[in-house]
């Protein structure tokens, strides 16, 4: 699987970024949304939250929203996307196209704390931001898709959950967001184009919102956050697809048996279902798995895998 094109400038002051202070370790950087967030040089990750310009409605519209009304091509990275089209649409790669949505926009722009107060206190400025940014993006990938063609499928990236499950109600989920969520999809289904929704943390509770709004594979179900890939098969196997699910801690062991062992019978028990699967962790592996143990998974993924 490889990522095409998409990741656009989709802040509201385009090309906009500034280091407000820095040692060697990590960065404050200012982004186009008036945010301040530290991001750490030795490791990947979420930034860690700092403060915040777009504290509500009235900052909004006053400063930021009319920047997203218009297509610019300045946002696409056309020529770069166009390589990366060309690079791998002939291989054996799945190709995809993808980026943040809504949700992960607005965290990144106001802030947890401005954002779940909002949620509750102002909907409809939760609702004119979502309609906003889903002209944005749907505007924008369009013009992506026009200059380069049709990507195998496309990857839309919301952390909806958290370790204990959801940052919020599915009530909430289904009010705010998933209309949202669903017109993008259908756009991406009028064009052929299959949807896959990354979305880290206990997300069980939204399955059936997921499934409603036409996304036709999930990842990463993330085991230490309560997510289970076979159970999700029994359940919803005839309506999704899924991609990832192994439980990351087991490659940390450096325990090749173990190692074995799970990734055999994690692949017998979604075989016995007919599930659709992508084999791959629940997350992202951190530095304590080593080569070895991440190239003994694959092997016996690779043992295991035909039908």
């Amino acid at each position: 699987m490889v990522n095409v094109g998409g990741w656009f400038d989709s802040f509201p002051l385009r090309g906009f970024s500034k280091i407000i202070e820095e040692n060697d370790r990590w960065q404050i950087v200012l982004n186009g949304a008036g945010a301040k967030l530290k991001w750490w040089k030795e490791k990947s990750g979420t930034p860690e939250h700092i403060d915040f310009r777009m504290t509500g409605r009235d900052v909004w519209e006053r400063e930021y929203r009319n920047n997203l009304l218009e297509l610019n091509d300045d946002r696409i990275n056309i020529k770069h996307a166009k390589e990366q089209y060309e690079k791998h649409k002939n291989g054996d790669k799945f190709t995809f196209i993808g980026d943040l949505f809504i949700w992960e926009s607005l965290r990144r722009s106001a802030g947890d704390i401005c954002m779940y107060e909002s949620m509750a206190l102002d909907p409809e400025w939760i609702h004119d931001y979502n309609r906003v940014y889903t002209d944005f993006y749907i505007k924008h990938y369009a013009r992506l898709i026009e200059a380069c063609g049709l990507p195998d499928g496309a990857m839309i990236y919301e952390d909806l959950g958290y370790s204990k499950g959801l940052a919020c109600s599915p009530d909430t989920l289904d009010e705010l967001y998933f209309p949202y969520y669903k017109e993008l999809v259908d756009f991406f289904h009028e064009k052929g184009i299959p949807v896959m929704l990354h979305t880290c943390g206990g997300i069980e509770k939204a399955l059936p919102l997921i499934i409603n709004a036409g996304f036709d594979a999930i990842n990463p179900m993330e085991v230490k956050a309560g997510c289970d890939t076979v159970r999700f098969a029994e359940k919803f196997g005839d309506k999704l697809a899924f991609i990832g699910g192994f439980d990351a801690r087991i490659l940390e062991s450096g325990d090749k048996a173990l190692i074995k062992r799970d990734v055999a019978k994690y692949i017998k028990d979604l075989k016995s279902l007919g599930a659709r699967f992508f084999f791959g962790s629940d997350h992202s592996c951190s530095n304590k798995v080593e080569f070895g143990s991440y190239e003994c998974a694959m092997e016996t993924y690779k043992e295991n895998m035909f039908y």
